[in-house]
């Protein structure tokens, strides 16, 4: 049997992620029903600094029995010049599956073409799957199916916005992207999204009548050198509440965090009592709960 990664949304069978975001719904409500990975063993090899993933991947290991294995690439001979090749060959001996946080997306692809078990992005500079699952098991717990719903993305044309892009094709919805003209998605992916994506360059436009409004940092990991330059860029694209008013009155906000008030969101709007960017947070680990038992299964 091959081996199932999840590097992008559109890795697996689109019925297999509705599944995953319906199941991470059912963990959240019972826990107890979590199928058990005892003996298994997941490793994070992490390049990039992270909170909401790490944790999440290692309490859903613990919570189903297993365990985890964190490798931070300055502490491993990936760190010392080590080819990916190597090191996939040896770990995915000794381990159950892997989560990788990187920067270049072709590490991941390198890893997978030499892994015998699952390799799961878990964020790279392109993607960032793994936070849409949570995201669309946030909206569908508060508003119901996002299918036929209406999407704006506000900011950077970034690996969340990448993902987004990914989501509209596999979840139904329309997604209006609002980002300066310089740092648009990639352009083969805003293509391939066909009819139910549009880029432009005006918030107001974009936020107009929709059911959820995203937005992330104006400078991701790596892009600290650009940030007053982002800053400039991005002056007429931070999430108000003035900008919200122009959505849907039940529009929901999300920020895959962590958030810089006032910049990319307002502290009204992020702290609002009815936000939901906690529970978006939280759903990080119900959600990769489910993708490691559907991943662990195969």
């Amino acid at each position: 049997m091959s081996v199932q990664h999840f590097l992008t949304l559109l890795d697996l069978p689109r019925a297999d992620v509705l599944g995953i975001v319906e199941r991470a719904i059912e963990l959240k409500r019972d826990p107890s029903l979590a199928g058990s990975q005892a003996r298994k063993t997941l490793g994070l090899i992490f390049e990039k600094s992270s909170t909401r993933t790490r944790a999440a991947f290692e309490v859903a290991m613990t919570q189903m029995q297993g365990a985890s294995l964190f490798l931070a690439t300055s502490d491993s001979q990936l760190g010392r010049g080590e080819p990916i090749s190597d090191t996939a060959q040896v770990l995915s001996r000794m381990v159950d599956c892997l989560a990788i946080r990187t920067f270049e997306h072709a590490k991941l692809e390198q890893f997978a073409a030499h892994s015998q078990v699952p390799i799961i992005n878990a964020l790279s500079d392109d993607f960032h799957p793994c936070q849409l699952l949570a995201d669309m098991q946030t909206f569908i717990e508060h508003r119901g199916a996002i299918s036929g719903r209406r999407v704006a993305w506000i900011g950077d044309g970034n690996n969340m916005c990448q993902s987004y892009i990914n989501a509209a094709a596999v979840f139904d919805f329309e997604l209006l992207i609002a980002c300066p003209p310089e740092f648009e998605p990639k352009a083969e992916l805003v293509s391939a999204g066909g009819e139910r994506v549009s880029v432009l360059h005006d918030p107001k436009q974009a936020v107009k009548d929709v059911d959820l409004v995203v937005t992330d940092v104006w400078a991701s990991m790596g892009q600290e050198a650009e940030q007053l330059k982002r800053q400039q860029a991005f002056a007429d694209y931070e999430v108000t509440p003035d900008l919200m008013a122009l959505a849907n009155s039940d529009a929901l906000f999300m920020h895959c965090l962590p958030a810089h008030r006032g910049e990319e969101v307002s502290a009204q709007v992020l702290d609002a009592p009815d936000s939901v960017v906690w529970d978006e947070a939280e759903n990080r680990m119900h959600s990769q709960k489910a993708l490691l038992e559907t991943l662990l299964a195969h």
